[in-house]
């Protein structure tokens, strides 16, 4: 049996500049680090050796490759010949949350897969793989930023270039700035799940199209580069304007974004002492995430008492095999 671990990604800064409809004429940036909220994917050689047994949000018994209904799956084990084989599929937090669930399984797969079958490929490859599955095989309306940000892992400043080049350069903080930033950011869940293409879908138009819409991109992509200058010089309370300024551009983006139970959660939040915050993902449901000195944490967490609060620490692994057992490959993958 071999099993992986890839890690859920937060993004503060940036989001939207990961679309090829912006970054191909203006470039891109994105702010994010990778939390210790996990999905975990594992795969060992099934009793049928030419069908499978699939077990994630449903469990499906496919006869052949062509037969297997999750598309993700069904796209990389054709690449990668795989058959016979049991797979299952874990996660500590719901799908649909914001946290990047789905492109984290698809690097996770391909990392099993790659290690199923005796082959090697970094982290950023990984990443460039992954994105051409979900965004050109599979034809989804997303960004690149969230491949990266799974298969990497850290506190990355991730470039988007015109040419479609992406750059990954991990943030290395003063000890006590990164403690701090992680002690002060508090996440909530919603209790609301969505479907981020739709929304994804009428951004990419909107940004394309709307000269206003545009230029909240571009100042978008400004507070990324603001972010990475004020952490490294050890500011870590710009974080919370600059996640309040970056969630007052981006719910003009697109219908949907938000809605009435979250923004009074938002105004509750900063009523209470947060200093600024932001819904995670596309947006329409998820997790808030707000920045939080310690001595407001109490009260803001009072005053969001009806929602769960998700405690998490930095990941900087990546994704990674957390086992791995050859002698029980008791055949090669086809």
């Amino acid at each position: 049996m071999i099993i992986t671990r890839t890690p859920f990604r937060i993004s503060f800064a940036g989001g939207g500049s990961d679309l090829k409809n912006y970054y191909e004429k203006y470039g891109g940036s994105v702010l994010s680090v990778s939390i210790n909220k996990y999905i975990y994917l594992s795969m060992h050689p099934y009793f049928d050796e030419h069908g499978y047994l699939l077990k994630y949000s449903k469990t499906e018994q496919p006869k052949s490759v062509e037969d297997i209904q999750h598309p993700i799956i069904k796209d990389i084990f054709k690449k990668y010949d795989i058959m016979g084989v049991d797979f299952n599929s874990s996660a500590d937090i719901p799908s649909g949350t914001g946290l990047a669930s789905s492109s984290a399984f698809t690097v996770g797969l391909i990392n099993l897969c790659n290690a199923y079958t005796d082959k090697y490929m970094n982290k950023q490859d990984m990443a460039d793989l992954a994105c051409k599955i979900e965004i050109e095989d599979l034809k989804e309306p997303i960004g690149k930023q969230d491949q990266y940000a799974c298969a990497c892992g850290g506190l990355n400043f991730i470039e988007f270039y015109k040419d479609g080049v992406v750059d990954v350069e991990k943030l290395y903080l003063q000890s006590d700035a990164y403690h701090v930033l992680e002690k002060n950011l508090l996440m909530f869940y919603t209790g609301q799940t969505r479907a981020a293409g739709s929304i994804l879908a009428e951004q990419k138009k909107n940004t394309t199209e709307d000269e206003a819409k545009i230029k909240n991109l571009h100042k978008m992509v400004q507070l990324s580069k603001d972010l990475k200058t004020e952490l490294l010089r050890g500011n870590t309370n710009a974080m919370g304007e600059i996640l309040h300024a970056g969630w007052m551009y981006k719910k003009e983006l697109a219908k949907g974004i938000t809605n009435p139970d979250i923004d009074e959660a938002y105004q509750a939040a900063l009523d209470n002492g947060a200093r600024g915050g932001k819904l995670l993902g596309a947006g329409g449901g998820g997790f808030l995430l707000f920045y939080v000195e310690e001595q407001h944490r109490t009260r803001v967490r009072r005053a969001l008492k009806n929602l769960k609060e998700i405690d998490f620490k930095f990941d900087n692994k990546g994704t990674n095999i957390v086992y791995y057992n050859k002698i029980n490959l008791y055949r090669s993958a086809k």
